[in-house]
């Protein structure tokens, strides 16, 4: 919950980034007593001695908790698997929940704390006696859309610093701390780089085929594409983007930008909020993209098939993506979430 409450000690997410170190002072300001707990996943000596340097200047007591082998399984992993198999992955949304908000939760537990936090830029609202992730007032910083995985366990005792803050207002001496950005494993490489060296079998190249089946080009493996690229392969079809990814066969099917444009989204692995909300509710909005373009207006229309569910939308979804999370909205409360699982016109 955004309001402090009856909580009186705080654990805080901390990577001693500026948003970390901003929520520390915010925290501390409403009376509450904090403890810092940094999460080693990837073995980055100098984050965890930036983290600790920094906990030190501020005088809080910090934590370091070694998760690393639980990161490599459940995260990059997940990664990497999804790349190879031709989704696309956010492994932020997976680390959120499985990772960070669970080892905020278990040492809080552990250490008698009363509340989590994090520097997230996120509200939580509690809405007909239920917990929602809810938009930041920051809407350029707003990270609800990789929260939408938390638990009702987890949000009831959340303290969100950085859900009413406009980031350009940080204290100038908070902000000189250093920014985390960019997913922590990659440590600078890019998204390819990482999978090449990661896993050899990625670079097996292939061909680029149209709808129709005919090869027009070739490809440098399926693991560096994504739904909607259109760089980085061999075609003969002028301003062609990739339409789809046949894993299986080692092919990037292609087509021009409208065969981008999808109506029908079916959404595996959800975590709703209230299940008869999201089915009874004429005013959902999807967001298929934390940034970038995401459809307009509302789902038009739900159906459950068996553990999926099958959405219409009243405007096509531009460039989805096998694999990546699908959002519902109501206004600024998250009500659910899931991943995208297939998708027609």
């Amino acid at each position: 919950m955004t309001s402090v409450g009856d909580f009186k000690s705080v654990l805080l997410g901390f990577s001693g980034g500026v948003d970390s170190v901003a929520a520390i002072d915010i925290l501390r300001s409403r009376g509450l007593s904090v403890t810092a707990l940094t999460l080693n996943t990837t073995g980055d000596e100098r984050m965890l001695h930036e983290a600790a340097t920094k906990a030190a200047e501020l005088g809080v007591e910090h934590i370091v908790k070694d998760v690393r082998k639980e990161f490599e399984c459940k995260v990059v992993e997940y990664f990497l698997s999804s790349y190879m198999a031709g989704r696309t992955p956010a492994p932020c949304t997976v680390c959120n929940p499985l990772i960070k908000w669970h080892h905020l939760i278990s040492e809080a537990d552990r250490l008698g704390i009363d509340a989590v936090a994090t520097g997230h830029y996120f509200n939580v609202a509690n809405y007909d006696g239920r917990y929602y992730v809810s938009k930041a007032v920051d809407c350029r910083k707003d990270q609800s859309y990789y929260l939408w995985g938390l638990s009702q366990e987890v949000l009831a005792r959340v303290i969100t610093p950085m859900g009413q803050i406009i980031k350009q207002d940080i204290n100038p001496v908070l902000s000189k701390a250093k920014e985390s950005m960019g997913l922590c494993f990659l440590h600078g490489k890019s998204y390819g780089d990482f999978i090449k060296e990661c896993n050899t079998l990625a670079q097996v190249k292939g061909d680029v085929v149209t709808q129709d089946g005919s090869v027009v080009g070739r490809h440098e493996g399926v693991a560096f594409y994504t739904i909607g690229q259109k760089k980085g392969f061999e075609s003969s079809v002028a301003g062609a983007r990739v339409v789809a990814i046949d894993a299986e066969r080692n092919e990037l099917i292609i087509g021009d930008n409208s065969d981008l444009y999808h109506q029908t989204l079916e959404v595996g692995m959800c975590n709703l909020v209230s299940q008869d909300e999201f089915l009874q509710s004429t005013d959902v909005s999807v967001v298929v993209r934390g940034i970038g373009r995401n459809p307009e207006g509302y789902i038009k229309s739900v159906k459950k098939v068996g553990n999926r569910y099958r959405i219409k939308l009243e405007n096509p979804a531009w460039a989805p993506a096998i694999g990546q999370p699908i959002v519902f909205y109501r206004g600024d409360r998250v009500i659910g979430g899931g991943f995208l699982e297939g998708y027609s016109k």
